[in-house]
């Protein structure tokens, strides 16, 4: 999968998603300090799910109206050690009913919930 990492996710976490053979993006490395609108464009314009521990992306999404990404997973805790995202996140790929495309997910450590993300960028996603 293509994913983007958010300034606060783990760098340990997106060199074991590496390891793990998922393209990933993340911005601590190639662009610190840029605003969540402008991961929010940078994910939608290179197809990439972001991985995030920022709440507000919920609000820029359904709220304010910017360009949904292809998916975002929302880490809703406090994680034990720099790899337990990338853990977590391996483990839910493994689950042939959850898809993280076109969703927000939230994910806590004892539940995972999901949510449709608007649908006015899916012809471009079911493009690729």
């Amino acid at each position: 999968m293509n994913f983007l990492a958010n300034e606060n996710f783990p760098l340990a976490s997106v060199i074991k998603l590496r390891e793990a053979d998922h393209d990933v993006a993340a911005v601590v490395e190639d662009s610190p300090g840029a605003t969540d609108p402008e991961v929010l464009a940078r994910a939608h314009r290179e197809c990439r799910i972001i991985m995030t521990f920022d709440r507000d992306y919920g609000e820029l999404i359904y709220r304010r109206r910017l360009s949904a990404p292809p998916g975002l997973v929302y880490f809703r805790f406090i994680p034990k050690n720099p790899l337990e995202p990338a853990e977590y996140l391996l483990r839910l790929l493994c689950f042939e009913d959850i898809s993280l495309k076109n969703k927000f997910t939230v994910v806590e450590r004892d539940k995972v919930r999901q949510r449709p993300l608007r649908t006015d960028h899916l012809q471009q996603l079911q493009s690729t």
